[in-house]
């Protein structure tokens, strides 16, 4: 990529520069500059092989140099341009390392009267404890940002190159406004800094500092640790971006008084609010990053195992949502027991919190919501993050719509790329101002319609519950009645729900009718096992020889249990036990015991009642004898992903014979072999094939398994416990 790289400054950042470049061949030479002072460093450097060479005239160093990188204190550039300046070159390409950008831009106008064209200013978010050159790694930049603050009049070329060069150093780079850059990281850089320095600065004063240190926890050391970085650069960085951490000081302030009220006041759940809310935002934000630092979970399946023993798998998905929602929503205070913990659910727990609900836990599947009545959402402050969750996104944007504030929903990547057409345009129908982009996905914008929705009778041209239920969360805000007519049955929690907590709904066959009218009473709920978690272990029992499996306290809503039927039609032995009711929805254990199994057509109108089992179901097809034929579920291309097309192309590449067709799949029954699959980011696609490995003959490795946190985090260790040999890497 260049031909000569000349380091500025060959410490902790500037080595690991060079060793990056050398470990991945971005320059045939790289050399240091830096000051007589500097020379033990230098020398130092040069032989640990992290430069070729050094200099103390810069002009030497610069001599056919294509690429300066300036990596000293951002109280130093100044000077560092005031040297360059004389040799400064239209055909070299300079950029820094700079924490604050803002310092950078000016040091450089008044320099050179104007920023070069040439100059790239960028900030590596990298660091260590240890300063010096020794310190330095060739890893140091590998998956961590780096953002690149170029001006209106910046080479676009150079741009280009300097990006690809950062690329090749491992890093995730991003482009940034210079202003937006000093603001995010005075807020997420410096600002932390600050308070560490602080703290560890006013308890070692105290008098008693030995027996405070004495009895330092790890609390005390994960959260100072990096007041273990260099003072200097720290006092420098301060200085330069004081502008934006002075207003970030005070707002800081302002809390900690606030906290202190709290305290003086007894006020302790007003504190627990606030730590709850501080402990679900942090856990969004590791979500984001680690997504952002594309964090790889791959699942490595050996061959054969059994299923044995007896489980219970977490609570249903479905019902965990809509506790939530509804009650939020409801007069006093509403129990939660068997809340599935997991990503998707916790996304909508948090989105309630963000628009004023107090909700206590989850702890062990336990909640309390207090909740604060049909019109007592308030206005989030920020947009409502979703991060994979599509129920959450189209049921809030059917309770949003007829709301007194506007709003913003947005999710992950995933999401992003999910259609809400299916949503969108109905409630436009009843008034509702949702805008989203040219493709009907997300963000979603919703404008706020309080008063003015109007109740329709929709005739569903699909089968959906996530639309049912939109719908009549919208209808318990618009005037007159609300109607949904669906084409086949679908999952009838909302309905189940609401009257649960006293809202009247009408039934009427296929139609379901609300009205604005009612009101919500807070009801104790006990969640049932999620039908289609307990899924992956029905069909593992019943296609591995020997296996037994007890799962326990499943519910069995009839609009749920088309897994249990299909499976029996192809010949699975399925027992359901200790039938019962719990809060309204039936509940049983289900004992499965190994059988062989036939292809079979399954019938369409078992299909909406196991639309996310069918990933799974592929499995068990594949292990039956003859030929297994599923149409009518199109509904599949737009999950997660292209659910029918991921698993077709999974099981080719395990030598099933799997066509997939429009609204299906064509699968012959027979041997199952080994190979690397991919599950595009979707969970129920890495433990299907996850259990494909019980009947598998060779090793199954299933790449992107992430996802499977969003529905079941348990999945991995349960699995496992019960007779799978399958083990997770990160990377």
């Amino acid at each position: 990529m260049f031909n000569r790289l000349c380091i500025v400054g060959v410490g902790l950042i500037g080595g690991s520069i060079a060793r990056a470049a050398r470990k991945h061949g971005l320059s045939k030479s790289i050399v240091g500059f830096g000051r007589p002072e500097d020379l033990q460093n230098l020398e130092a450097a040069k032989q640990l092989g992290v430069i070729d060479d050094y200099y103390l005239q810069v002009e030497q160093a610069l001599q056919g140099a294509d690429c300066v990188v300036i990596a000293t204190p951002v109280a130093a550039i100044e000077s560092i341009f005031a040297l360059l300046k004389p040799f400064w070159s239209e055909n070299t390409i300079y950029t820094d390392v700079g924490s604050t950008k803002g310092s950078v831009v000016s040091a450089a106008q008044r320099a050179f009267g104007m920023v070069p064209d040439n100059l790239i200013p960028a900030h590596p978010i990298a660091g260590a404890e240890q300063s010096g050159v020794c310190a330095s790694v060739d890893d140091l930049f590998l998956n961590k940002r780096l953002i690149i603050t170029p001006l209106q009049h910046t080479k676009t070329e150079a741009l280009h190159k300097i990006q690809r060069f950062w690329e090749g150093c491992g890093s995730v780079v991003s482009v940034m406004d210079v202003n937006h850059h000093d603001a995010v990281l005075a807020a997420t850089s410096h600002l932390p800094h600050i308070l560490a320095f602080a703290l560890v600065d006013m308890l070692g004063h105290k008098d008693e500092q030995s027996e405070i240190f004495n009895y330092a926890a790890g609390g005390f050391r994960d959260f100072t640790r990096i007041a273990s970085s260099d003072p200097v650069m720290w006092r420098d960085i301060c200085s330069a971006n004081k502008n934006e951490i002075i207003p970030l000081l005070e707002q800081t302030r302002e809390q900690l008084d606030k906290i202190q009220h709290l305290l003086e006041n007894d006020d302790n759940q007003q504190l627990l609010t606030i730590f709850a809310y501080a402990n679900t935002a942090r856990q969004r934000f590791l979500n984001q990053f680690e997504g952002n630092m594309s964090k790889s979970i791959t699942f490595k399946v050996q061959p054969g195992g059994v299923l044995q023993g007896e489980a219970r798998v977490p609570g249903d998905k479905s019902m965990s949502h809509r506790s939530i929602m509804l009650g939020s929503l409801a007069d006093g205070v509403t129990h939660v027991k068997g809340f599935l913990e997991a990503e998707d659910a916790l996304a909508t727990l948090q989105a309630f919190r963000d628009m004023g609900v107090e909700i206590e836990g989850p702890v062990n599947g336990c909640l309390t919501i207090h909740g604060v009545g049909k019109q007592g959402l308030k206005e989030p402050k920020n947009e409502l993050y979703l991060g994979n969750s599509g129920t959450s996104m189209r049921l809030l944007s059917g309770l949003l719509a007829g709301q007194a504030f506007n709003s913003v929903l947005t999710g992950d990547k995933s999401l992003s790329g999910r259609p809400m057409k299916r949503v969108t345009e109905p409630l436009a129908m009843m008034g509702a101002d949702i805008k989203a982009t040219e493709k009907g996905t997300a963000p979603l914008y919703i404008t706020g319609k309080a008063g003015q929705l109007k109740g329709i009778d929709y005739l569903m041209p699909m089968a959906s519950a996530q639309v049912k239920s939109c719908l009549l969360l919208a209808g318990m805000y618009a005037e007159g009645e609300t109607s949904v007519t669906e084409p086949a049955p679908t999952r009838d929690h909302t309905e189940r729900m609401l009257s649960g907590f006293s809202y009247p709904v009408k039934q009427q066959g296929s139609k379901v009718t609300i009205n604005a009218q009612g009101r919500l009473t807070a009801a104790d709920i006990d969640v049932p096992s999620d039908i289609s978690s307990a899924a992956f272990f029905l069909v593992g029992a019943s296609i591995a020889p020997g296996s037994d499996l007890l799962l326990k306290h499943v519910g069995i809503n009839p609009t749920r249990t088309g897994v249990i039927d299909i499976l029996r039609l192809m010949g699975a032995n399925i027992e359901v036990l200790n039938e019962r009711v719990v809060g309204g929805e039936p509940v049983a254990d289900l004992h499965v015991v190994y059988s062989p199994l036939k292809g079979i057509d399954i019938p369409e109108e078992l299909v909406p009642l196991a639309i996310d089992e069918f990933p799974v179901l592929f499995v068990a097809a594949a292990c039956a004898t003859g030929q297994t034929r599923l149409s009518g579920a199109e509904e599949l291309r737009v999950k997660e992903s292209d659910r029918i097309q991921v698993m077709a192309d999974g099981l080719q590449l395990l030598g099933v014979d799997a066509q997939s067709t429009e609204d299906g799949m064509i699968i012959q029954g027979g041997l199952i072999g080994g190979g690397e699959v991919t599950s595009h980011g979707d969970h129920r696609i890495a433990m299907a094939f996850s259990i494909a490995g019980l009947r598998a003959n060779a090793p199954i490795t299933i790449l992107d398994c992430a996802n499977v946190n969003t529905s079941f985090p348990e999945f991995k260790d349960l699995v496992k416990r019960l007779g799978l040999a399958l083990v997770c890497t990160e990377s």
